[in-house]
């Protein structure tokens, strides 16, 4: 089916998946704007983590996921997208203006809606099963056709460094004024709440290959290995060419991207951002990139054991709540 016509009901639903993409402590820090014609993504700054995420590069990030989770939702209708990223320097919290295009989904894209749902977060350790290499260059393909670099890290050494730089980072972070009072606040909720990390979403055991950051609480039953079984995570970093504002919101889209094929391909997946929130750490994530570039998250890849418990779905804020009137005064709040 080819179309171009998008109607109010239409784009409510495409804004509801969208808004099931991950974001930093799923804090979800964004709204959109419906018009006739076009869908408006903007960020919100009441809902921006300033001890946790000060240059709101994690803030992009997540808007930049949620963007393509909504053109991920347009495509299984049939509806293609134009994207405007920044569309106005002087408005920077208008991250996005999407506009309809004709559009044919293939198989492959239905599979990429279906995983939408499926996706999640899961922070335990994954089984010794090898990652297939085709299923990785299918990541590396699905990362670069939304402007990312996905360097998937061979070896032990790259591995022992990022857990290492998560490590570090955790101990620089712990000094930072107001941060533990807003992981606090955003993270060890309950079931059910509809934002914010709950504490059945954290795994109790002991850490895998790299640690888990440390949230509000811990409820989630740590997956059961073989004796002589280790963590199987295989870690990539998700990189872009530079490091502006539309980078990081591509990052972000290239970030949905591969989480939704791997959910595809039947992976557990893990974005990973602490040691991308302190400048030091960062710099030294700098060097796994082969081609160069700017890091911007790290992804653990992996099969969840088969005795593994179902991840719990993390709460979503009601879709109206963040579907604002288009001709409301913009939000005022800086995101660059």
């Amino acid at each position: 089916m080819l179309t171009t016509r998008l109607d109010r009901s239409t784009a409510r639903a495409a804004v509801s998946f969208a808004n099931l993409a991950p974001s930093v402590h799923n804090s979800q820090p964004w709204t959109w704007r419906i018009g006739d014609g076009s869908i408006h993504l903007f960020a919100d700054p009441a809902r921006a983590l300033p001890a946790t995420d000060p240059d709101g590069r994690d803030l992009r990030l997540s808007c930049g996921a949620a963007l393509h989770h909504l053109r991920v939702a347009l495509l299984a209708a049939g509806i293609g997208t134009t994207v405007h990223r920044m569309p106005d320097p002087r408005q920077p919290a208008h991250l996005a203006a999407v506009e309809p295009m004709p559009g044919r989904p293939t198989p492959q894209d239905l599979a990429l809606a279906q995983a939408v749902e499926r996706r999640r977060s899961d922070r335990r350790v994954f089984s010794t099963w090898p990652v297939p290499p085709e299923f990785l260059d299918e990541l590396r393909d699905a990362a670069a056709a939304q402007g990312g670099l996905l360097q998937v890290l061979e070896g032990s050494a790259p591995r022992d460094l990022v857990a290492r730089l998560v490590e570090h980072a955790a101990v620089e972070q712990a000094l930072t004024p107001g941060l533990a009072q807003e992981t606090a606040t955003w993270t060890g909720r309950a079931r059910g709440a509809r934002e914010g990390v709950p504490a059945a979403n954290v795994p109790d055991g002991p850490d895998g290959t790299v640690p888990v950051r440390h949230f509000g609480a811990a409820e989630q039953r740590q997956n059961t290995l073989g004796e002589e079984e280790t963590d199987g995570t295989v870690l990539a970093v998700l990189g872009t060419p530079t490091d502006g504002a539309v980078d990081q919101l591509r990052a972000g889209e290239a970030l949905s991207a591969v989480l939704l094929t791997a959910t595809r391909q039947g992976l557990a997946t893990d974005p990973i951002s602490q040691p991308l929130e302190v400048p030091g750490t960062r710099a030294q994530l700098r060097g796994l990139l082969g081609d160069g570039g700017e890091p911007q998250v790290i992804v653990r890849l992996g099969w969840a054991p088969m005795s593994a418990l179902p991840v719990p779905r993390t709460g979503r804020r009601p879709l109206a709540d963040t579907i604002e009137p288009l001709d409301r005064p913009w939000p005022s709040g800086p995101a660059s």
